[in-house]
């Protein structure tokens, strides 16, 4: 028995005293947990053991020395020795000991986890470096330094491979506690890993000479960042990009050397942030309303598409970087923008020019922008009580319900209502539509032979008209011109077609419109060719008129039946007076 208890006795140094204080002091160095967090699991433990062992309903609490190592307990009134304790640890079974040994397992793996998620916690936004263990689907495993860290395929940037084994730098993007394990989400596609990059290659960014004050961006394409300068001898732009662009090339290599960074000066006033925000665009003017955060930025029509960029890409991020939602466009769309916003608030309740000024002003242009404001600030901006403006609220919520429903219809479906679908058809309908053509075609005939029947009568005295003033026209003629000589010709011989129609251009129609030369000329030459055998010599002493006027009697009406009719506005007859030629019309062209 005395064998028994003195093999025993060595092993209760072990767990007490300086052997305890080492231990702590060990795990504490080693796992980097608090020191009163292991001795409070200890205890824990140990109180459950004593609780066991001594088989009473009655708790027990344990506590242990932090300077000696010296272990206590207490039952209610009656306080256990140190020896006592020595004794009943001593007498612990191996079931007992090994529970004990459990539980402290499990309260300081919980302490451990507890103690790496509030040290990447405190972490978050910095940049890490880990190393690729595995690449998923949707993600990259990475190893840190006390955690297992995944780079979900969101926070990627686009294009980009990882290889197993392989070094990548990236932010914490967060820390999830899952169970006894710590989850850490990295990410290389936000601002801040950006941000964390110029602040590791720029010194005067990580001594807060130069400080980044906005960045917006879309991972693998842009990033727009607006930087400001607490020293006026350093330019904040310039620190940035370095000597032929030597600094902010490591940050591009960084980032795969696609995407486009665009550095900008910060200003606090919004007219001129917002021009900077939309470089390398040109804007003339900004309209900025406050209370909506929206502002309206004027641009020329040549710098439209490059405001706005590709798919929309610089206005929105320009639309980040300043915090307020852009439009831009030109000076006649924002004129028929405010007319548009004119005639839809009009259609509310009470609506005053006074209000739709005001309304117009603080940028409120639509049905959806009145129900974002509160009854109180409507109330106070167009000056009415809180019952009217609580009432053009709830007109101004279904206005802008059917509006949404408008937008939503498809097109197919508001043409189908705009025009009604034709009638079946069917025989009836087909003999009725063909009776009707029938008789409308021979109206028509009739009126064109009406008509061709009082052209010929019109012909005809014109013809009468056009002798009589040849005849005058050619005693008046002046001594200076000399005569044409006269020439035989024969019927293979065409006529002169250039006299012709210097004849046809001088001779009017009844409207006094000058005569239109090609068309005379074709209806002249035609007859001529396909009526006329041959064509009389022409006279000593005849002069282009009348050489015109010859023609045009000789022209036989088959002739001028199968020439075709010029156009009425090309040419009239005046049959009343001299040839007067009508003046030309600058206004338009014909072609």
């Amino acid at each position: 028995m005395a064998r028994s208890q003195s093999k025993k006795e060595p092993e209760v140094p072990r767990v007490n005293g300086p052997a305890l204080l080492k231990l702590v002091d060990d795990f504490h160095k080693e796992r980097k947990i608090p020191k009163e967090v292991i001795f409070s699991s200890i205890e824990a433990a140990l109180q459950q053991a004593v609780e066991r062992s001594l088989g009473e309903d009655e708790p027990v609490e344990v506590h242990i020395d932090r300077i000696h190592g010296n272990i206590t307990a207490q039952r209610g009134d009656q306080k256990l020795e140190a020896a006592a304790m020595d004794r009943i640890i001593a007498s612990m079974g191996r079931i007992l000991a090994q529970t004990v040994k459990q539980l402290i397992t499990h309260k300081i793996r919980d302490a451990e986890c507890q103690s790496v998620f509030d040290e990447y916690q405190n972490r978050l936004g910095r940049l890490v470096v880990g190393t690729v263990t595995r690449q998923d689907p949707s993600a990259a495993i990475i190893q840190l330094d006390k955690a297992e860290a995944i780079l979900p395929r969101s926070e990627q940037i686009i294009g980009e491979t990882y290889h197993v084994g392989s070094r990548v730098k990236a932010v914490i993007h967060d820390v999830r506690k899952n169970g006894s394990r710590v989850k850490v989400v990295l990410s290389r596609a936000s601002p801040t890993f950006v941000e964390r990059l110029f602040e590791e290659e720029i010194p005067e960014i990580k001594e807060r000479v130069v400080e980044i004050r906005a960045i917006a961006r879309e991972a693998g394409y842009r990033t727009k960042m607006a930087v400001s300068s607490i020293d006026s001898k350093v330019e904040a732009v310039g620190a940035c990009v370095g000597v032929r662009g030597s600094r902010i090339k490591q940050v591009l290599d960084e980032l795969g050397g696609t995407e486009r960074i665009d550095i900008v000066r910060w200003n606090d006033s919004l007219h001129v942030m917002i021009p900077n925000a939309l470089q390398p665009a040109t804007v003339q003017d900004v309209i900025v309303h406050p209370r909506m955060s929206r502002a309206i930025v004027i641009v020329a029509d040549d710098q439209l598409s490059l405001a706005i960029g590709k798919r929309g890409q610089n206005v929105r991020l320009g639309s980040k970087l300043v915090q307020l939602d852009l439009e831009v466009m030109t000076a006649d769309e924002l004129q028929q923008h405010i007319t548009r916003v004119e005639e839809d608030l009009r259609q509310l309740p009470g609506m005053t020019d006074e209000m739709l000024e005001i309304f117009i002003e603080e940028g409120v242009h639509s049905y959806e922008d009145i129900t974002r404001l509160t009854v109180p600030s409507l109330a106070e901006m167009v000056n009415i009580s809180e019952e009217e403006a609580e009432e053009l609220m709830a007109v101004a919520h279904d206005l802008a319900i059917l509006e949404d429903q408008q937008k939503r219809q498809p097109p197919t479906a508001s043409v189908l209502l705009s025009e009604p679908a034709a009638p079946p058809a069917t025989a009836e309908t087909d003999e009725t539509e063909l009776a009707d053509t029938t008789g409308e075609a021979d109206a028509t005939a009739a009126t064109e032979a009406d008509a061709d029947a009082d052209a010929d009568a019109t012909a005809a005295d014109a013809t009468a008209d056009a002798d009589a003033e040849a005849d005058a026209t050619a005693q008046t003629l002046e001594t200076e011109v000399a005569p044409p000589q006269p020439q035989e010709v024969s019927s293979d011989q065409p006529a002169d077609l250039d006299s012709l129609a210097s004849a046809a251009a001088e001779q009017p129609d009844e409207s006094g419109t000058e005569t239109e030369p090609a068309a005379l000329l074709h209806e002249t030459t035609v007859g001529l060719v396909q009526d006329q055998p041959a064509i009389a010599p022409v006279a000593p002493g005849a002069t282009e008129a009348n050489l015109a006027v010859e023609a045009r009697r000789d022209v036989p009406a088959e002739a001028s039946e199968a020439s075709p009719a010029p156009a009425p506005s090309a040419r009239t007859t005046n049959p009343v007076g001299p040839t007067t030629p009508a003046e030309p019309d600058h206004g338009s062209t014909t072609v």
